[in-house]
């Protein structure tokens, strides 16, 4: 779904405003390791009864593992219709708040993210699969575009002629700038191909639901957060509360 293409931080960080939501969701905000510069936001829909729970998403934003904040527009912007169109409550980073714990379904709680956000959700369920998460169940994730390497063995492959364009070089070379330290393309922090411990994914082994296949043609990396009142990206979005939805 998409390849990758290179964008400006000014671009990606600072868009204008695009919602068209008459009471959107309320928001706030907090630091959690501010010597770190590690934050978080916490969105939640504007009604909501007192003994109501409600699913839980932690939504990582992408950035190629080094570029942005949940405090941007264009995250503010996505994560604040899809709280509204899914009635979830959602930390956009990772934290805690007191509210949470009288609203939040501790059983139904799913991680998210796109590109590079995508990347540290999976690794966070694979965390969460060998670590354990002390009585949370993790529901599901929901991998937007992830930012994932390949094998060695695959660094040679172009596809059939000219039909094709690799454009992994550069992926891979931006994780061996952002993890200088890594065993290379094959760690499984960036390839989940090599993780040993895959099949210990934290999130629910069996789904009770259809399994369907859902590709989006003609549109180009995490096109939805650029996009986002376009006819895919509005499908997108309501296939993603459909399925943190689902009972």
């Amino acid at each position: 779904m998409g390849g990758w293409r290179g964008f400006s931080a000014p671009t990606w960080f600072h868009r204008r405003s695009i919602l068209k939501l008459g009471f959107p969701p309320k928001t706030c905000k907090f630091a959690i390791a501010p010597e770190r510069g590690v934050s978080a936001r916490i969105f939640k829909p504007n009604t909501i009864n007192p003994d109501q729970k409600l699913p839980l998403l932690i939504y990582y934003h992408g950035g190629a593992l080094w570029l942005g904040s949940p405090y941007c527009t264009t995250y503010h912007n996505y994560v604040t219709s899809l709280v509204a169109e899914a009635n979830i409550i959602a930390v956009l980073g990772q934290g805690p708040e007191a509210w949470l714990n009288d609203h939040s379904d501790f059983k139904r709680v799913f991680l998210a993210g796109d590109s590079g956000g995508a990347n540290i959700a999976h690794n966070m369920a694979a965390r969460a699969g060998v670590e354990g998460l002390g009585g949370v169940k993790l529901s599901g994730i929901c991998l937007l575009h992830p930012y994932f390497g390949r094998r060695e063995a695959d660094c040679d492959s172009r596809g059939d002629g000219d039909s094709l364009v690799d454009k992994k070089p550069g992926v891979d070379n931006r994780w061996l700038f952002v993890c200088p330290t890594s065993s290379g393309i094959n760690d499984p922090i960036i390839n989940p191909a090599s993780d040993q411990n895959l099949r210990k994914l934290g999130c629910s082994k069996c789904w009770g639901g259809a399994l369907e296949i859902v590709e989006t043609e003609g549109e180009d990396h995490v096109f939805f957060l650029f996009k986002p009142g376009c006819e895919k990206a509005v499908a997108l979005m309501k296939r993603l509360a459909s399925f943190m939805n689902q009972d």
